[in-house]
């Protein structure tokens, strides 16, 4: 992430369109828990966390940013923005009450028969990505779980600089679903589509969005 100004820091539209891209990611992520069948490596690891030690996803997940924070506060702190902190903050708070707000008025049937449950997946999954692709685009700053492992695979690169910074992310997203898998997780379908469609996702975005902020 380039330096940036104190400007475009603090660029109301772009930090509107990143409030607004992690609100959507929330929502949707708590639709996807509810399918059951996968989610984002970073959500698939702190569900399955909180799950085997009884804590509710927004602490836990808050716990975990808040030490990935302090690691990108400490060597990278231009990757931090307003994003930065309604990522870290928002988004699982906003999984533990839509969550809540579906078991008080949605029928489980809904995501358990199996013709709905995977509509409502595949429309949830494609939602989810594009307002993921919405927050990163807005560039107002880098989740902490995204942030560690640019920092990781610069200090790495720096050393090794044939390593590819693409396998360093593959490897930090596929140490989140072992830990997932260690604590209980079932890796599913989810997290393949989700690694396989994001990047074009993200791309097709930012080419709608960049044009007009």
């Amino acid at each position: 992430m380039e330096k940036k100004s104190i400007k475009e820091r603090f660029d109301l539209k772009r930090i509107g369109i990143s409030f607004a891209g992690v609100t959507g990611m929330g929502f949707f992520v708590s639709i996807l828990i509810l399918c059951n069948l996968g989610t984002d490596p970073c959500t698939f690891m702190n569900r399955s966390i909180c799950a085997r030690i009884g804590m509710t996803f927004g602490n836990w997940q808050l716990i975990v940013n808040i030490v990935m924070f302090a690691i990108v506060l400490i060597f990278k702190r231009s990757l931090i923005g307003f994003g930065t902190l309604f990522n870290m903050v928002l988004v699982g708070y906003y999984v533990d009450f839509w969550t809540w707000v579906w078991g008080k008025t949605l029928p489980e049937s809904l995501f358990t028969e199996p013709l709905s449950r995977w509509i409502i997946f595949l429309i949830s999954l494609i939602f989810f990505m594009f307002c993921a692709a919405v927050y990163i685009n807005a560039d107002t700053g880098v989740a902490p779980y995204d942030g560690v492992p640019i920092i990781l695979a610069e200090k790495i690169t720096g050393k090794f600089p044939k390593v590819p910074k693409t396998l360093i992310r593959i490897c930090w997203d596929g140490a989140a679903i072992v830990a997932g898998i260690i604590f209980g997780g079932v890796p599913v379908i989810g997290i393949v589509l989700m690694a396989l469609f994001l990047g074009p996702l993200i791309t097709m975005v930012g080419k709608m969005i960049k044009p007009a902020s």
